[in-house]
């Protein structure tokens, strides 16, 4: 009894012991003699007891063999689960006992519970898992969780005994396919990303891990796959890659991919002996359609060019946006110049037809600068830089003019950078410096404010207007660092005026797109005010009005970011060209300044003056001060007034002055 690895012993029919083996002592932690006088029952928990009982009960009554899972206590408060067998043992003379073995089921019951969590793992797993066995080549389908199921649409009845071949995507990814099969007859682990077809026939890209599951004697029996779906994070991945790549609104290669393409079209072209042709196209008339009719027409250009220019080339060139209305074409592969005219040609005939922008027709003609490799430079941004100088050159040639790069085009651009670093130089040297002039309410004489006005006192060509720099500094990112300056020397004004008694009249400085479109803008200007302790209220940014029209929505973000900082927004070129009222009305805009064009044309002849009127008109009409500028004239003057106009600024009332002079004005007005 006691080489019995279990629990062994003997009940009578009252349910006592009447023999058992050390086993049970040691299980249970008691005595002989305590188990000899205690009842069977009492070594299990009271929950379980009747259910002991109706056990031990069967076994006399119906001769029974029993088999029960109960948790047996032991002398220290303890319980251990156990399986009981029990039978009736009859013995003539002496009557009917209950003869049965125990076993610990502890172990069982961890190994039970591991089991169960593992079930429960697979079931709740996001990824599909397979487990098939090893038949040589095949491998059998055994088991599939439900994410399995819902990744495939197959059931595990349908793919149960089946190769897991049977979701293969034929002629696709077979490079990664063999890799598998090579991996899967060498037992070796493997993980692979191809595209599976689901029951419904519907692709989908699968990375799938694969391991080999060997049996104690090492050789493998099973092999485990888990199959992840990763369709959306590919999905997602390509659209990233696109959006990185290409314009988003044309859909064309943007500048990143321009550079690969281009580059690769060089190597290629350098094997081959061919020749490479890059041109760059700048659209005519854009602005004005964009001013005219809004950008959602001018996009609509943008999209109707992308398309004409990719139908007019091969599919092994490449057309690309730089962002605005600038296209670059990549001509690979071009035998000689004869090729490229002619695809030049080609290209012309498909911007040629006037195209259909909400119903209206409207010719939009182009400019081309053309390099060709290895001509015109040995690398991508040698050719870029020429198509770009000579698409300059050709933008001064007249509509639709075709200029192919020369050496002595790069004067023009070696002057434009001539001019970037004398404004640098400028800018070290303080060369740049402000001149003030007031404008005045026409009945009073009141001065309403003034408008900071910036010289450049050039070592060469002596003081220079905006106008002779200014193009050139916002083309080459120089009017950012300039404005900068500016605002500093008008807030230094400002505090000036502020400390000789004149804290109530407002400087108005101009500012232009590419300082607005800075992130930093509005952050910038409030820290500089701040600084210099300048009441905000007296502090006016001007900018053109086509400037705000171009870009609504962003002119709306500045005015309401201004708005909130406490500074006034103006508009100046008031009535230079197409006005948006619409955007005006909305926009939170103090005064409205007159072009001085519309002012000149005042001169006394009847009639002379409708255009300024009208302006004016428009202004009262939207209860906007309006400042005519540039009046140099009493008739001017007298006109203005007569016609409604509140404020006038020119050198009728005073010419642009230094700030020891405006001081001195101010004092005597």
């Amino acid at each position: 009894m006691d080489l019995l690895a279990g629990t062994f012993y003997v009940l009578d029919e009252s349910g006592y012991f009447v023999l058992w083996n050390r086993q049970l002592e040691q299980v249970t932690g008691l005595s002989a003699e305590r188990l000899r006088s205690m009842h069977m029952l009492e070594l299990f928990e009271p929950d379980t007891r009747s259910r002991v009982s109706r056990a031990f009960c069967a076994v006399f009554q119906g001769d029974e063999r029993v088999q029960i899972e109960a948790r047996v206590r032991n002398a220290s408060g303890g319980t251990t689960p156990f399986l009981f067998v029990g039978s009736r043992l009859s013995i003539e003379g002496d009557g009917r006992y209950l003869c049965g073995m125990g076993v610990d089921l502890t172990r069982h019951y961890l190994q039970r519970d591991k089991l169960e969590l593992f079930e429960r793992a697979l079931l709740a797993a996001s990824n599909g898992i397979v487990i098939t066995r090893h038949e040589g080549r095949d491998n059998p389908i055994e088991y599939v969780n439900p994410a399995f199921e819902r990744i495939s649409g197959y059931t595990a009845v349908e793919a149960i005994n089946h190769d897991s071949r049977f979701m293969a995507a034929h002629d696709m990814d077979n490079e990664q396919r063999a890799y598998l099969a090579s991996a899967i007859a060498a037992h070796r682990a493997a993980t692979v990303v191809f595209r599976n077809k689901r029951k419904n026939g519907e692709l989908f890209w699968n990375h799938l891990s694969v391991t080999p599951v060997r049996d104690q004697g090492g050789h493998v029996t099973h092999f485990i796959g888990i199959i992840e779906d990763i369709t959306a994070l590919k999905q997602r991945t390509s659209q990233l890659e696109h959006l990185v790549t290409h314009d988003p609104l044309t859909g064309l290669a943007n500048r990143l991919l321009l550079r690969d393409r281009l580059e690769h079209a060089l190597q290629a072209a350098q094997r081959a002996d061919d020749k490479v042709a890059v041109i760059l196209m700048d659209l005519n008339k854009f602005k004005e359609i964009n001013d005219t009719m809004g950008h959602s027409a001018g996009d609509m250009v943008l999209k109707q060019v992308a398309q004409r220019l990719q139908s007019a080339l091969r599919e092994s060139d490449t057309v690309a946006r730089l962002g605005g209305d600038e296209f670059v074409m990549v001509l690979a592969a071009q035998p000689n110049l004869r090729y490229t005219l002619k695809m030049i040609e080609r290209i012309r005939r498909a911007m040629a037809p006037e195209m259909d922008i909400d119903g209206r027709l409207l010719s939009v003609g182009a400019s081309m600068g053309v390099a060709v490799w290895p001509d015109d430079g040995r690398t991508a941004g040698d050719l870029l830089h020429a198509a770009d100088v000579a698409m300059y050159e050709g933008k001064h040639g007249g509509p639709d003019a075709v200029h192919f790069y020369s050496p002595g085009m790069a004067d023009s651009s070696a002057a434009r950078q001539r001019m970037e670093v004398a404004l640098r130089e400028a800018l070290s040297r303080d060369d740049l410096y402000l001149l003030f002039q007031p404008h005045v309410a026409v009945g009073t004489g009141e001065i309403l404010g003034i408008e900071a006005l910036l010289r450049w006192r050039h070592p060469e060509r002596g003081e220079l207007l905006p106008a002779d720099f200014l193009p050139d500094a916002e083309e080459s990112g120089l009017i950012v660092p300039l404005g900068r300056r500016v605002l500093e020397d008008v807030c230094s004004t400002l505090r000036r005026l502020a400390d000789l008694g004149f804290a109530n009249i407002p400087i108005s400085v101009n500012a232009s797109s590419r300082e607005f479109t800075q992130r930093d803008y509005l952050p910038h200007i409030a820290q500089r005010v701040a600084h210099h302790g300048v009441n905000p209220s007296r502090l006016t940014l001007e900018m053109r009005e086509e400037q705000l029209m171009n870009n609504p929505e962003q002119a709306t973000r500045l005015a309401n970011g201004l708005q909130e900082l406490g500074i006034r927004l103006s508009v100046d070129e008031f009535g230079a060209g197409m006005n948006n009222l619409t955007c005006l009305r909305q926009l939170p805009v103090s005064q409205l300044k007159m072009t001085r064009q519309r002012v000149q044309e005042i001169n006394g002849v009847a009639g002379s003056g409708a255009l300024a009127k009208t302006m004016l008109d428009i202004g009262n009409n939207l209860n906007i001060r309006v400042v005519a500028t540039g009046v140099e004239t009493r008739d001017q003057h007298d006109f203005l007034a007569a016609n409604g106009c509140s404020s006038v600024q020119g050198n009728y009332i005073s010419q642009p002055l230094t700030r020891p002079a405006l001081e001195q004005w101010l004092a005597a007005h």
